[in-house]
């Protein structure tokens, strides 16, 4: 796995560093699939070992050091011109490989204090990746409506947005109960 994690980290950093980004990958042709293989290969395959050998300690105000983690990579803006287009794939290289795990860590280590917030917890978790399936066609679906609604103020779109949140919230759960889980219990009897 650490093999694996280490081919993988190399071939995101020379994606980003030679196209100054970690853009594409979302069209069926061979370049855009090399881009989302690559893209997809590191957060994976990291995310397992991760999973496998990190031991959680237990960290407070973890929630807060992740928040101001993601702020300060999302904040920076893009780095170099069009001639130093490498310096913002470094700089995207760096925030996926090393900075976006480490708040993974951290926000494993956070300590919950309450039921209430395991149950939320445990919720967002289990959505987590059914969500991160369903989200994109429904972002689509809200793009294509403001296209088609041009000067659509503030006040006239969030309607929408929540209802497109919302419908992605009730999307993914469903996923998860009539898909994801099932599936997940057909491969352990397989493996067991």
């Amino acid at each position: 796995m650490t093999i694996l994690v280490a081919v993988s980290a190399v071939a995101l950093a020379h994606l980003a560093i030679t196209n100054g980004d970690v853009s594409g990958g979302w069209t069926l042709n061979v370049e855009q699939v090399r881009i989302g293989l690559t893209r997809t290969m590191y957060p994976f395959f990291a995310g397992l070992l991760l999973s496998r050998i990190a031991k959680p300690t237990r960290i407070k105000n973890a929630f807060l050091w992740c928040s101001l983690l993601i702020v300060l990579v999302l904040y920076m803006p893009r780095i170099g011109g069009a001639n130093q287009a490498w310096m913002n794939g470094l700089y995207e290289s760096v925030c996926i490989i090393i900075i976006f795990p480490v708040i993974v860590y951290l926000g494993a280590s956070g300590v919950l204090q309450t039921k209430r917030e395991n149950r939320i917890c445990k919720f967002l978790g289990d959505i987590s990746y059914p969500l991160y399936l369903v989200h994109y066609p429904l972002v689509y679906f809200y793009v294509a409506w403001i296209s088609n609604h041009k000067g659509v103020t503030l006040a006239q779109a969030w309607p929408y947005a929540l209802l497109i949140l919302i419908g992605g919230i009730v999307l993914a759960y469903e996923a998860l109960k009539w898909y994801d889980e099932p599936v997940r219990k057909w491969l352990r009897k397989k493996i067991a």
